[in-house]
């Protein structure tokens, strides 16, 4: 079994390298290659390492530097990781057509809170619903404006919207345009601005529209509900949590929200849990993948990988309302 561990250690490291290589290199993936079959590879190559992890407790145990859980990691590989980390940035680079903002952070929130406000929730609920914008940015591109994607080649930008899923959050932006305008002028005259930028290009590729898009697609329907998600899940944590379930498995999760018991809500179908699984979840280790099942409060829980991500945006956030407070006196 040791010869086994380091022999799919140097795989592992092998393969980072050759696809570093590549990366650097090639320009576009081949036909039916993709960066996003590599990226599931990977996933793979890493949940079978902890599948040997299980058989060899004494891997694992230790704090690492990424707030993984002891359990799930095995501190000697953290270089490998880092490299990792580094081909996944050079492969999700943005093209050169995209057009960033200056204050990404900011913008996010802003779109968040007046799309709240302009569904007519209050300043704290809004406050609420430019946070929870805040950490799905960081869930989906860990903070960085008009990313790829490693393991797809469908979902780009901040927000990480397929096509048709940019095209109906930008229906749904232009029927509360007009709200908007009466709400927040301001705010209204730079969305001109960043939709005149962008023209007849894609619009995943600008942060602004990117972000207000993909809001409005899958999450804006659902900041009515913050006041009683904040009552069913007061840590700040598991919201953003919700939210980034709304955005990898909506269906259930709508269901689980209008079941009157989120929590004990249980998820069996395989091609859900398998969706769950391609997001990291339930994806690490023999017992975690061997799950037929789970409820919302497993979920919420098996979703470590996204504490370290979510505890950034609230922290950003907080830095933000400080920075207004500060301009307001």
């Amino acid at each position: 079994m040791a010869t086994r561990f380091k022999v799919l250690t140097t795989i592992l490291a092998v393969a980072l390298c050759a696809a570093k290589a590549f990366s650097q290199t090639a320009t576009k993936p081949g036909p039916g290659m993709g960066f996003g079959g590599f990226g599931a590879h990977m996933l793979g190559f890493y949940a079978d390492y902890l599948d040997l992890t299980d058989a060899l407790p004494s891997r694992i145990g230790r704090p690492n530097k990424f707030n993984v859980p002891p359990a799930y990691f095995d501190a000697d590989i953290e270089v490998l990781i880092e490299d990792y980390r580094g081909l996944i940035s050079l492969m999700e680079a943005p093209p050169a057509e995209a057009q960033a903002s200056d204050t990404p952070f900011k913008d996010v929130v802003d779109l968040g809170r007046t799309i709240a406000r302009a569904k007519g929730l209050d300043a704290a609920t809004a406050d609420a619903a430019g946070r929870i914008s805040l950490g799905l940015f960081f869930a989906e591109t860990n903070g960085n404006q008009n990313v790829g994607n490693a393991r797809s080649n469908e979902y780009k930008g901040s927000l990480q919207t397929g096509v048709a899923e940019d095209r109906k959050g930008r229906a749904a932006w232009a029927a509360l345009k007009p709200k908007i305008a009466a709400l927040d002028p301001v705010l209204a005259a730079r969305d001109d601005r960043e939709t005149l930028r962008v023209g007849k290009g894609d619009q995943r590729y600008n942060h602004w529209t990117a972000v207000r898009n993909g809001l409005m697609n899958a999450h804006a329907e659902l900041f009515r509900q913050i006041p009683a998600i904040v009552q069913m899940l007061p840590d700040p944590i598991d919201q953003m949590k919700l939210f980034e379930l709304i955005q990898i498995v909506p269906t259930p999760t709508r269901a689980a929200l209008a079941s009157g018991n989120f929590a004990a809500y249980r998820i069996s179908e395989s091609r859900i849990m398998g969706y769950l699984r391609n997001n990291s979840i339930f994806t690490f280790g023999k017992a975690d993948r061997a799950r037929t099942s789970a409820t919302y409060r497993e979920i919420l829980d098996a979703m470590w990988l996204f504490n370290d991500k979510f505890e950034r945006a609230r922290v950003r956030f907080a830095e933000i309302k400080a920075q207004e407070r500060d301009q307001a006196r």
